[in-house]
């Protein structure tokens, strides 16, 4: 089976070739030359010999088979190429589709705080006496104010702590610490910081509370979240 090629086909054909050629070259009177054509035929046809006409067939498809298995092999070898080009890419893409993301969350994250904290700032910066001075209030007076100072997404929070530690009493005193006002400031003198009639002026001490919420818990309603769970914020 070594022998087998497809070098064998022309060869064969080439033998059949001469092999006419001799039989016309008889019929013609060329005897000499159809003598030589004769061996050249004979010596071609024995190294065919080898060859069984049933196997030329078998040649011929193990040629085929093997030009379709390299085929098919750098077919493979240019598709796995091509996955794992776009493999990277799409990996390149999502990488750069979560850090986009990623710098879009935080940006707007930074944006709610920045904003948070404008708002806190300019809700607790209006000075006490941007209200009437009385020398007494009313519970439903106090609230009042409470509501143009508080946020109103935190004013039921801070009404819950109000509630709890002064019943809205803004000369409130606690007998055994000495906490005194609205948010019962332990000291009370804490509360001077926002205006030095914090012992009189309910607008001060709800300035000062509402600071002490947003700095210490962040808002009036984390800071009743912790209230809630210790029963003292």
């Amino acid at each position: 089976m070594s022998r087998i090629s497809v070098r064998g086909f022309a060869v064969a054909s080439a033998t059949a070739v001469t092999a006419v050629g001799s039989v016309v070259g008889v019929a013609s009177g060329s005897v000499a030359q159809n003598n030589n054509d004769a061996e050249a035929t004979a010596a071609d046809t024995t190294l065919l010999a080898d060859i069984p006409a049933g196997q030329q067939a078998q040649v011929q498809s193990a040629s085929l088979t093997q030009q379709a298995d390299s085929q098919a092999i750098a077919a493979d070898a240019s598709a796995k190429k091509d996955a794992e080009e776009a493999a990277r890419k799409a990996a390149a893409e999502t990488a750069i589709a979560k850090q986009a993301a990623a710098k879009k969350a935080a940006d707007e994250a930074k944006q709610r705080a920045e904003a948070k904290s404008a708002a806190a700032s300019r809700d607790s910066s209006r000075a006490s006496t941007d209200f009437p001075v009385q020398s007494s209030y009313t519970v439903a007076q106090v609230q009042a104010i409470a509501r143009q100072i508080v946020p109103a997404g935190q004013f039921q929070c801070f009404s819950n702590i109000v509630d709890h530690e002064s019943t809205w009493n803004y000369q409130a005193v606690n007998a055994s610490s000495g906490a005194y006002g609205l948010v019962q400031a332990l000291p009370g003198g804490k509360m001077a910081s926002a205006g030095a009639d914090w012992q009189t002026n309910p607008a001060t001490q709800i300035k000062w509370g509402l600071s002490y919420m947003n700095e210490r818990y962040g808002s009036p309603c984390d800071a009743w979240t912790y209230w809630q769970a210790n029963g003292n914020y």
